[in-house]
């Protein structure tokens, strides 16, 4: 009797198992890595994501900045970590896109060891000069100046979308400019208030208040319709570079080998941490909010590296 009252209570907690492992998690701060630094939109973003997450969970989110080699640093930081579900990153899209050809040796593969969570939000880049160091009014006249020699562009680092964008506008458009990296956007953005470099391909989270306090002239935005916080600026396309979009995004994300009851309490938290009043504070920072199903997710994040890689490929990016 006792043995086979034994080996029931046995089943019972077996079975309970997930349920309790779902509800103790997390029993402590999980971390949240941004692969980029402070200050950028990667950052921007995690941030504003990370104090409502934190909130659905019942514990603070620490955001833990682990910049370097085009995101690939975090990313193996995170990957690296327990696969636990106390450690969470950003992704973006070149982060997906790009860096499997850049650094092919890496070691790093998103697809393999990390499940999106969720989308966080979308926008473009824009392309912006300084008028004091290239006073150029479209980017007709930049492709013209270009063509004669001797730009510089800015990048936020090799491997971003910001380089891509940019080395993606030469190929299309038939010039070349020299590229200087630098690490993270506050120091190209920098660069080009300083009039250093004579153009930079950055997202309208960053971009958008040069352009309206007169710092910075914007040209273009990369995506395929205009962005939403600078409605007044044309799509590359539009300026003349035909079938010139790039759409630039960020998930969340998580170890693939994560026990599914923390899963399922990840996602049910994300999903109830991305609400009108998350939405409301993307938008003030000049991003998109983007609310991909979660049942068509990952092939969603598929479709997106696919044409991430087609583009980076087109464009023959390189690390310089």
């Amino acid at each position: 009797m006792h043995t086979r009252r034994a080996t029931l209570g046995a089943a019972a907690a077996l079975l309970a198992a997930p349920a309790l492992a779902q509800a103790a998690f997390p029993d402590r701060p999980p971390r949240l890595i941004i692969s980029y630094p402070p200050g950028g939109v990667t950052d921007i973003v995690g941030r504003i994501l990370a104090e409502p997450l934190g909130q659905r969970l019942g514990q603070p989110v620490i955001v833990e900045n682990r910049a370097g080699a085009g995101g690939n640093i975090g990313a193996q930081a995170a990957s690296a970590a327990e696969p636990d579900g106390y450690t969470l990153l950003v992704g973006t899209a070149a982060m997906y896109g790009v860096n499997p050809l850049l650094y092919a040796k890496s070691g790093v593969d998103l697809q393999r060891d990390f499940l999106p969570l969720g989308t966080i939000n979308d926008m473009a880049n824009v392309l912006s000069v300084n008028p004091k160091r290239l006073d150029v009014g479209s980017v007709a006249e930049l492709v013209a100046r270009g063509k004669r020699g001797g730009l510089v562009f800015a990048s936020v680092g090799n491997g971003s979308s910001s380089h891509l964008c940019a080395t993606l506008l030469q190929r299309m458009a038939g010039f070349e400019a020299t590229h200087v990296p630098y690490r993270g956007s506050a120091p190209a953005v920098a660069a080009l208030l300083a009039a250093e470099v004579d153009f930079l391909f950055d997202t309208t989270a960053t971009s958008t208040q040069q352009i309206r306090a007169g710092n910075f002239r914007g040209l273009g935005v990369s995506t395929a319709t205009r962005a939403s916080a600078l409605p007044e600026v044309p799509t590359i396309a539009e300026a003349g570079v035909a079938g010139y979009a790039v759409s630039v995004w960020n998930t969340l994300l998580v170890h693939r080998r994560a026990p599914e009851p923390v899963l399922a309490r990840l996602r049910q938290a994300f999903s109830e941490a991305m609400d009108a009043t998350t939405q409301a504070k993307l938008r003030a920072a000049y991003v998109d909010p983007l609310l991909v199903p979660p049942a068509g997710l990952e092939a969603w994040l598929e479709r997106e590296q696919s044409t991430w890689l087609r583009m980076s490929r087109d464009a023959g990016i390189s690390v310089d």
